[in-house]
C-alpha cells in the first residue's frame, strides 16, 4: 500500500483557481443494492461483495478493464463499522464474528488491501492508506490523477449498518460523558450534530419569519420524490415511503422539532467511481465530466459551546467563497446544485450561502415552497440526496454526473445542465466538488 500523500487538500481561501482544471474527468459510477442492514449471514450482501459489485459496475460504465486501473482509493470509514466512522464506531473486543472470520475486513468494512486481494486489479501502483470519507476522497482522487500518481483511479466508498451497532461503540459505550458532549450525548450518538443544527434553525425561523414545517417540509417531500427516480435507491428497492407534507408534519420528533423525516436512513451499500486523466477519458464509454475544483476543511467552528445562526451563516459563506474561487464559477454559473442533506437542517443556510438561483439570506423558505422539482425551473437537489435514497452519501455525485452527461432519465432537468456542484459536507464542512460537461 502507498503512504497517503499530504499537501493535496484545498482547505483555505486564497488558493485561486485549481490549476488542473480540465485535466481530470469522472468517467464512470456504480452502486450496489441499498439494504437497510446486512443480516450478518448473506455473504453475497457483505460490504466486500457489494464493493466488488459496485466497482465492476463503475468500470463497465466507464468502459474500462480491471487491468487498466492503476489507482485505488478505498475508504475504510464506513459510518458504523469496526474500523471507520469515528471513535463511536470502534468496537472491542475482536473478533465480532465466529471463526474463521478473524477480521471484519470484507464483511462490515472494506480496506484497500482487501480489495487488491479479492478483486482482479493487477496493475495498481497508487493505493494510499487512510483515505478520507467520500467528500474529501473524491477530491483526493482528482488530485492524484492530476499529479500523475495514477491515470485511471477507482474510488470505493462503503456504508454499513448493523443492528445495535450503528455509532454505538467507542466513547458512546461510556457510562459518563464530559466536556461539550454532556449537552448532546443524552440525545443519542448523533445527537450532537442534530442538536447543534437545531438551534440555528430555530433562530432562522424567528429571524426570517417562517416555521420549521414551512421551511423544511416541502424540501424533504421533494427529496423522496427525486429519490424514487433512482432505480438503486432504498425506497425504490424496498417500497416507496409515500411521504406527503402532512406525513412530514405529523411524524414523530427526534430532537424537537427535528422530525424523523428530517434525518436520512442508515443503510448497507457501496458506491464506486472512476476518475481518469482527460487524455485517457476521451476513449471511454461516456462523455467525460471534468473536475473544475475540489475543496476540503471547514468554514469555521462555533465561537462557544453551541453554534448559533451567525456562526452557521459566516462559516457557510466562507465555504462558498472557497468553492467559487477555486472553480472560477459564480452563483449564476451553477446549473446543478447537489449539496449534502444528511439532515434537512443543513439545507436552508447552505442554499443561501451559495446564492444558487439568486437565493439570499432569508429567502430559502419561499424558494423551497416554489417549484424545485426536476421538471421545474429550480431543480434543487435533483438526485434526491440521502433523504431520498438512504445514507449512501453517493446520490449527490451520481446525479451531478448524470445530469451533465444528459443520462439522468426521469430526473433529467429541463434547464441547462453544463456545470454542477456536489458534496458530502455535513455541518460547515468544505468538502465540495465542482464539475463541468466540457473542459475549460
Amino acid at each position: 500500500m502507498t503512504t497517503q500523500e499530504t499537501g493535496w487538500r484545498r482547505d483555505k481561501e486564497g488558493l485561486g483557481l485549481w490549476p488542473h482544471q480540465g485535466k481530470v474527468a469522472i468517467t464512470g459510477w456504480g452502486m450496489s443494492p441499498v439494504d437497510r442492514r446486512w443480516d450478518g449471514i448473506s455473504m453475497n450482501k457483505t460490504l466486500g461483495a457489494y464493493a466488488i459489485l459496485a466497482s465492476q459496475l463503475a468500470l463497465e460504465d466507464a468502459g474500462v478493464k480491471p487491468e487498466e486501473v492503476d489507482g485505488l482509493l478505498c475508504c475504510e470509514e464506513n459510518m458504523a463499522g469496526a474500523v471507520g466512522g469515528g471513535s463511536s464506531a470502534i468496537w472491542a473486543p475482536r473478533p465480532y464474528f465466529d471463526s474463521p472470520y478473524d477480521s471484519e475486513d470484507g464483511l462490515t468494512v472494506v480496506s484497500g488491501e482487501w480489495m487488491l486481494k479479492n478483486m482482479n486489479l493487477p496493475n495498481v501502483k497508487y493505493a494510499p492508506e487512510h483515505v478520507p470519507a467520500i467528500g474529501e476522497q473524491m477530491g483526493m482522487a482528482a488530485q492524484a490523477v492530476a499529479d500523475g500518481m495514477c491515470d485511471v483511479a477507482l474510488v470505493v466508498y462503503t456504508a454499513n449498518n448493523l443492528e445495535g451497532r450503528y455509532r454505538q461503540g467507542g466513547e458512546n459505550e461510556d457510562d459518563y460523558v464530559g466536556g461539550n458532549r454532556q449537552w448532546s450525548a443524552p440525545w443519542g450518538s448523533h445527537g450532537g450534530l442534530m442538536y447543534s443544527t437545531n438551534i440555528p434553525l430555530h433562530e432562522y425561523c424567528a429571524k426570517y419569519g417562517t416555521t420549521w414545517e414551512e421551511l423544511l417540509g416541502p424540501f424533504v417531500v421533494n427529496q423522496h420524490r427525486n429519490g424514487l427516480m433512482n432505480e438503486w435507491g432504498f425506497y425504490s428497492l424496498h417500497g416507496a415511503s409515500g411521504l406527503t407534507y402532512e406525513d412530514y408534519v405529523n411524524s414523530r420528533p427526534i430532537i424537537y422539532p427535528l422530525r424523523l423525516w428530517d434525518c436520512d436512513r442508515p443503510v448497507n451499500a457501496v458506491g464506486a467511481f472512476v476518475f481518469a486523466s482527460a487524455e485517457r477519458a476521451k476513449d471511454m464509454r461516456h462523455k467525460p465530466v471534468y473536475v473544475l475544483n475540489h475543496n476540503q476543511g471547514s468554514g469555521g467552528a462555533a465561537r462557544s459551546t453551541q453554534e448559533v445562526l451567525e456562526d452557521t451563516e459566516e462559516a457557510k459563506a466562507r465555504v462558498a467563497r472557497m468553492v467559487y474561487e477555486g472553480s472560477g464559477l459564480s452563483p449564476r454559473d451553477v446549473d446543478i446544485f447537489n449539496p449534502y442533506d444528511g439532515y434537512s437542517t443543513f439545507m436552508p443556510t447552505t442554499l443561501e450561502a451559495f446564492e444558487w438561483h439568486g437565493v439570499k439570506k432569508g429567502d430559502a423558505a419561499d424558494f423551497l415552497k416554489g417549484d424545485i422539482s426536476v421538471e421545474g425551473s429550480h431543480p434543487f437537489c435533483s438526485g434526491g440526496g440521502n433523504l431520498g435514497n438512504g445514507r449512501t452519501r453517493t446520490a449527490m455525485y451520481i446525479d451531478s454526473i448524470e445530469q451533465l452527461r444528459g443520462t439522468a432519465g426521469r430526473r433529467q432537468v429541463t434547464v441547462k445542465a453544463e456545470t454542477a456542484i456536489c458534496a458530502f459536507a455535513p455541518g460547515n464542512s468544505a468538502a465540495y466538488l465542482c464539475l463541468s460537461s466540457s473542459a475549460p
